[in-house]
C-alpha cells in the first residue's frame, strides 16, 4: 500500500467538499474507490465517474488504473467543463 493524493478541482472540489484527501492503496482504481465509499453523495461519485484524472501528471487510461503503485502518488481529478 502506498499514499495518494487525490487533489481535487473545480466540480469534484465542489462535490468533494475539500481541495484534496489522501488514502493508503495499491492502485489508483483502489483509491478512487476508497474516496467513492468515503463519500456518502451520488453527487460526489457522478462528477468523480465523470472526470478524468491525471496519474503524476500522465493522463490515465482503463488499463492503467489497476497497476500496482510503487510510491506516494498524486492523483489531479479534473471534472468535465466547457469553454470556448
Amino acid at each position: 500500500m502506498t499514499l495518494v493524493t487525490l487533489n481535487y478541482w473545480a466540480g469534484a472540489r465542489a462535490a468533494a467538499g475539500r481541495a484534496s484527501e489522501a488514502v493508503e492503496a495499491a492502485t489508483v482504481g483502489q483509491a478512487v474507490d476508497l474516496v467513492l465509499t468515503g463519500h456518502d453523495d451520488d453527487r460526489f461519485t457522478r462528477v468523480i465517474r465523470a472526470s478524468s484524472l491525471l496519474v503524476d501528471g500522465i493522463a490515465a487510461s482503463t488499463d492503467s488504473l489497476g497497476r500496482a503503485l510503487d510510491g506516494p502518488t498524486t492523483v489531479e481529478v479534473l471534472p468535465p467543463f466547457a469553454g470556448g
